[in-house]
């Protein structure tokens, strides 16, 4: 048993320090070009790459998205390319916490899916501008996860479902990850609570994997959340008593969390492809325990640390739109500016608007982009559905 045992801990060992100096950067750099794209779609209706001074008639007069999440969000995203490419990969990714539709849009965007799909939304400074106007504005896209946005299979709002679709999703395509991120106040609805349990129906002979990412930033619309206030050992003992081999990624400082989630994914990658391979190659021999990760990073991650005076980032303060009155109130306008600028955005994008090549190289090629993936965008793998003769 010893031995065993000792064998399952060198399996599970998480790197600590996977990512080169280069590569760490890079990366980093990925992620704030994220945050830039998704803060420009909440707020901005003009000068979308600050090359003048921000005015009250720069800023959308109606403000609306989910701040609180999306960095996270583009923090997982940007993670998943890395492992995409390193393992050749075919990942999708459903997000389950609500308004996080800047955070996907703006990675399909980085990816080169979005201009794809809409042409009218090139890749340069004109397309970041209206890739800002449309966000959350009359005759363009909603806040949430909408059917036209691509890679989306699931809406992020109508909270509670995220784990179902994603199951779903994996069952009967062997091939296929589905990464699932779950928000910490999504994780206290009914649906979600028991679809935790779907791990149960996962054939790892036959169906694909999926990994769930519970992202406790601690609060949800006014208050601390549920699962935020457990211990790392209670969580720990809950995933482990669902089923899961849970891992934690944990962190406020963004150079040490990106080690740490790379070191970890490497990690969950080799246990669900030796999961899969054993049961396909010795036939099934008992359900296994899946990896998750509990990511714990504060709400409203690199935004802006107080207004007026009150705590905002790590605080339920952060939840969708921390700036409220940009146009009216000339020092809220001078904190939007200092938070889009500490993104540095003339290190990320080049003088046309381009996202600058040594970061567009590190998103995936072709279909294998979450946003391109053929699983997640509708009509592109049907099946005749086995329908017995209704006139029989």
């Amino acid at each position: 048993m010893a031995n065993a045992e000792s064998d399952r801990s060198a399996r599970l060992a998480v790197s600590a320090t996977p990512l080169s100096p280069d590569e760490l950067a890079r990366m980093d750099a990925y992620w704030r070009a994220a945050n830039y794209l998704s803060v420009g779609q909440i707020y901005l209706y003009d000068n979308p790459l600050l090359h003048e001074p921000l005015a009250p008639e720069h800023v959308k007069p109606r403000l609306l998205g989910h701040w609180g999440t999306t960095p996270g969000l583009n923090f997982v995203y940007v993670h998943l390319n890395r492992v995409i490419k390193r393992y050749d990969l075919d990942m999708i990714y459903v997000i389950g916490p609500g308004h996080g539709a800047p955070g996907i849009v703006a990675n399909a965007y980085l990816e080169g899916t979005y201009s794809e799909v809409y042409p009218h939304i090139p890749r340069n400074a004109e397309g970041i501008r209206r890739l800002f106007r449309q966000f959350s504005f009359p005759g363009g896209v909603p806040s949430h996860v909408a059917p036209e946005t691509p890679g989306s299979i699931h809406e992020g709002g109508e909270l509670g479902y995220a784990l179902a679709h994603a199951y779903g999703a994996a069952f009967d395509s062997p091939e296929l990850l589905v990464c699932c991120v779950v928000g910490d106040g999504e994780a206290e609805t009914g649906p979600l609570a028991a679809s935790w349990h779907s791990n149960k129906f996962l054939n790892p002979v036959r169906d694909g994997a999926v990994l769930p990412i519970l992202h406790l930033n601690g609060y949800k619309i006014a208050t601390p959340t549920v699962l935020g206030r457990l211990s790392d050992e209670e969580l720990s003992e809950l995933f482990t008593g669902y089923g899961y081999t849970p891992y934690f990624v944990v962190g406020d400082a963004p150079e040490a969390a990106h080690q740490r989630m790379a070191g970890t994914l490497d990690t969950v990658i080799g246990e669900i492809r030796r999961i899969q391979r054993e049961a396909r190659t010795q036939g099934f021999r008992g359900r296994p325990a899946w990896p998750m990760i509990v990511l714990r990073t504060p709400k409203g991650w690199t935004g802006p640390k107080a207004v007026d005076g009150k705590p905002v980032e790590g605080t339920w303060r952060s939840h969708q739109v921390p700036l409220v009155d940009v146009r009216s109130r000339p020092e809220h306008l001078q904190i939007l500016e200092a938070w889009m600028k500490s993104y540095r955005p003339e290190e990320l994008f080049d003088a046309n608007g381009t996202l600058i090549p040594e970061l567009a190289e590190l998103a995936p090629r072709g279909e294998r982009r979450m946003g391109a993936n053929p699983h997640a965008n509708g009509g592109l793998l049907l099946r005749d559905l086995a329908m017995p003769d209704f006139r029989a």
